[in-house]
């Protein structure tokens, strides 16, 4: 069982580390009404960062219900 939790802060730390690479570019204007809205296609190491994001959500929220199971 201490595998598991290992495994979940490691996997923890990076989403959090690749979700804060993915909010670099905003500002905090544009959370709050500001103009700063514009929309792009994802390309290069953009669109891979955002794929593993995703896979390491669905692997944090699998090893969170395994951890719960056990």
């Amino acid at each position: 069982m201490d595998w598991l939790l290992l495994l979940q802060i490691f996997v923890s730390v990076a989403l959090i580390a690749l979700v804060m690479l993915q909010s670099q570019g905003t500002g905090l204007g544009s959370s709050f009404g500001g103009s700063g809205v514009s929309y792009h296609s994802r390309k290069g190491l953009e669109r891979y960062v955002f794929a593993a994001t995703i896979g390491l959500i669905v692997l944090f929220t699998g090893l969170a219900v395994m951890s719960i199971m056990l």
